[in-house]
């Protein structure tokens, strides 16, 4: 499905705690493993897939999950969860990687002819326009309910759901 879509190298980058409120939203999980091949197939096997991830480093469930996609050929952007104190008994995590993804997104695109984001999340709209403004393609992953309006007006989307068969657990 991809294949018709994506021209020249492909650079994938995967926000994955959007992607996390994704598969919440649909019900079913992703399997990395055959996310990973699915591309590989769909877009080269040259194809880089970058995962940007905020961990808990108390949680050892956590770091398998990140081992996991290492062992899986994806390249890891991780970030150590902050417990911030907002009152005396209440905490808040906070392990935000869209600043790093945007950034990365638009230093690298003269190392990919297509990039395929992820995310449902209108703060890449800008880093979108960037990007085609360097007449690169641009596509974005996400599902109904997990997807703004703005990636919407930008980029050709394809639904998760569309996906499954081939990539969920």
């Amino acid at each position: 499905m991809l294949n018709k879509f994506v021209k020249g190298k492909v650079y994938v980058f995967i926000d994955a705690a959007n992607t996390f409120y994704a598969q919440r939203t649909l019900g079913w999980k992703i399997s990395y493993e055959k996310l990973m091949r699915y591309f590989k197939k769909e877009c080269g096997e040259d194809t880089k897939c970058f995962i940007y991830a905020a961990y808990d480093e108390s949680k050892q469930a956590e770091q398998k999950f990140l081992d996991m996609l290492d062992i899986n050929g994806y390249i890891l952007r991780t970030k150590a969860i902050k417990k911030i104190q907002i009152s005396a008994n209440r905490d808040k995590h906070k392990g935000n990687l869209d600043m790093e993804l945007a950034f990365e997104m638009v230093d690298l695109t003269d190392k990919y002819d297509t990039a395929i984001l992820m995310s449902g999340d209108s703060d890449f709209s800008v880093p979108i326009d960037k990007i085609k403004k360097r007449r690169k393609q641009i596509i974005v992953i996400s599902t109904r309910g997990r997807i703004s309006r703005e990636l919407l007006e930008r980029a050709k989307y394809i639904d998760l759901r569309k996906l499954r068969d081939e990539i969920s657990q």
